[in-house]
């Protein structure tokens, strides 16, 4: 069975209550629920982590491989615009990667519409509320079986 990693990256522990406006009310327990649903149906399991620290998603992404992951579905969160550690470490373990973002990044403030980590990525879903994890999930689960 293939397997998937989920990165949630900084700050999205707080979905549901964070800029409501922005984010949404689904909660990350709720997220992941839908998502754990979702993988059941398509007979994929997931190892889904969330942390507000740089170099803990960096040493989650470097052990991928060794603990047989197949892809990995990440929002990076904040770091999208400032971590090349986060994107170097993509491309250090050549796994397919798909960047998830719950806003339309290009649409909000000049800082955030540029991403350091969608060019080391396989592509990148914007904007859809958590519905963007949804066809991310979707997405990485297609190309993964592929392989």
């Amino acid at each position: 069975m293939k397997k998937i990693l989920i990165i949630h990256g900084p700050n999205l522990n707080l979905l549901g209550q964070r800029q409501t406006d922005v984010y949404g009310n689904m909660t990350l327990d709720k997220l992941n629920l839908r998502l754990e649903e979702l993988a059941a149906e398509a007979k994929v399991l997931l190892s889904i982590v969330q942390s507000n620290h740089e170099g803990e998603i960096v040493d989650i992404i470097g052990k991928a491989k060794d603990e047989g992951i197949n892809g990995i579905l990440i929002n990076p969160a904040a770091y999208t615009h400032t971590s090349v550690a986060i994107r170097d470490a993509i491309l250090a373990v050549n796994l397919p990667v798909v960047e998830v973002h719950i806003s339309n990044i290009y649409a909000r403030e000049d800082f955030r519409q540029k991403s350091l980590i969608s060019p080391v990525c396989t592509g990148q879903i914007s904007g859809f509320g958590s519905e963007s994890y949804v066809l991310g999930l979707k997405a990485i689960v297609d190309i993964v079986n592929k392989v």
